[in-house]
């Protein structure tokens, strides 16, 4: 008879351990993606200044790979390379979803040179922008910008950079007021736009007919608008330029139907900041952040006073083909100002909100204007024609050009977080 053998424990394998191990490692790794992405902005002051001296001339042509998060490297800084190989990424002529206002070429601008700029990192590059991955990540989802016509152009952008994948006959675009959806069949996912320059309700919300000087914006009223965004999974918006009136705004409390309005004046930055307030409380409670994404596109910069970045004072943009070549240029005090309320507003709401910051980036960008290259309505006078400088859209940006840009950023963004 044998004898008895000892008790011994259950010893698991080392392979399985390691298996084990691995899960483990690749489960984290999911849940502390979805944690990173949820959290505020951890660097506001940096908002509101430009970048430091010692970031300048720092340059490693480092791809970010899949996978792999932006923290290493802030994407937002860095410098402008001239690119003759993979820009454009996308010709005027072959996108059939363009506006007049943003047609340069068509409207006679001479030059191509404010196409073949590309944005690149100090410390990484940012990842080449692939329309196909982008519909997969959209797939039966529903992609909406919201804003002013700063907004319109970058959802036009967005637009030309992902419609050449679409069959024919898998596509559509259409407007009914202040909404715009184009459509890919086929992903069962739309992109849209809807037109809220305030974000708040105001009297300036009527798609076409909006220009109006004595603009008012009414208290509270997050939710006129934001009954059009429920069920969006990514939320791109921004609010700023219709903001610019002076040191005073007008603000309603009250409704627009009451005959006699209670009309009050609030410090420009002080009626600011309450719009992102608002917006901050109703993405927190509206948003699916478990499954959506919310981002913030900072101001767009105007170049309307040549003094500005240190040439003769009475220029504009009108008539440039060259970037700023100072790299600490940084614009108007303005600017910093709402920047740093943006900061200050995600940071205490602690809303979910991940910003695209660019401002920096775009004031070396005087190149990269309308300027009188577009469709005027009515046509320019004959005074005007002689004067172009004093006509100048120095707000608006030529496509393909810088909101192409922005838009390769909301994508690092949306892959890389």
């Amino acid at each position: 008879m044998e004898p008895e053998r000892p008790a011994t424990k259950a010893i698991l394998s080392p392979y399985l351990l390691i298996l084990i191990f691995v899960f483990f490692v690749a489960a984290l790794h999911e849940d502390m993606n979805n944690i990173f992405r949820q959290l505020p902005l951890k660097d506001p002051g940096r908002l509101g200044k430009p970048p430091p001296a010692s970031s300048q001339g720092k340059d490693t042509d480092v791809p970010l790979a899949v996978g792999e998060k932006t923290r290493g490297c802030d994407v937002f800084y860095g410098k402008w390379v001239r690119d003759e190989l993979s820009r454009p990424i996308y010709e005027e002529s072959e996108c059939p979803y363009m506006i007049p206002q943003l047609t340069c070429q068509k409207f006679g601008r001479p030059d191509k040179a404010y196409q073949y700029w590309r944005w690149q990192p100090h410390g990484c590059s940012l990842p080449r922008f692939d329309a196909t991955s982008m519909w997969e990540m959209l797939r039966g989802k529903r992609m909406m910008f919201v804003g002013d016509s700063l907004n319109h152009g970058q959802f036009i952008s967005m637009v030309c950079l992902l419609h050449s994948v679409i069959p024919e006959d898998a596509k559509s675009m259409h407007s009914n007021g202040s909404l715009t959806i184009f459509r890919a069949e086929n992903y069962n996912a739309t992109i849209e736009f809807y037109w809220a320059p305030f974000l708040l309700q105001s009297n300036s919300d009527d798609a076409v007919i909006h220009r109006i000087k004595d603009r008012v914006v009414r208290a509270g009223s997050i939710k006129h608008h934001a009954r059009n965004w429920k069920g969006v999974d990514i939320l791109v918006f921004d609010t700023y330029l219709w903001w610019m009136t002076g040191a005073k705004m007008k603000i309603l409390r009250g409704s627009f139907q009451d005959e006699k309005k209670n009309i009050v004046l609030m410090e420009t930055g002080g009626a600011y900041r309450m719009a992102l307030s608002s917006m901050a409380k109703w993405v927190k409670k509206n948003m699916n952040l478990r499954s959506g994404r919310v981002f913030f596109v900072t101001m767009s910069p105007t170049h309307t006073r040549s003094e500005e970045w240190g040439e003769k004072t009475g220029g504009n943009c009108y008539n440039h083909t060259t970037l700023v070549e100072d790299p600490r240029y940084w614009g108007s005090s303005s600017s910093t100002s709402m920047m740093q309320i943006i900061a200050e507003v995600i940071e205490k709401m602690k809303a979910p909100i991940t910003v695209i910051n660019i401002t920096q980036l775009s004031e070396y960008r005087k190149d990269a204007h309308v300027s009188i290259y577009k469709k005027y309505t009515p046509r320019l006078t004959p005074q005007q024609l002689a004067d172009p400088a004093s006509v100048a859209d120095c707000i608006h940006w030529c496509l393909p050009g810088l909101p192409d840009t922005w838009n390769e950023l909301l994508y690092t963004k949306l892959f890389f977080p």
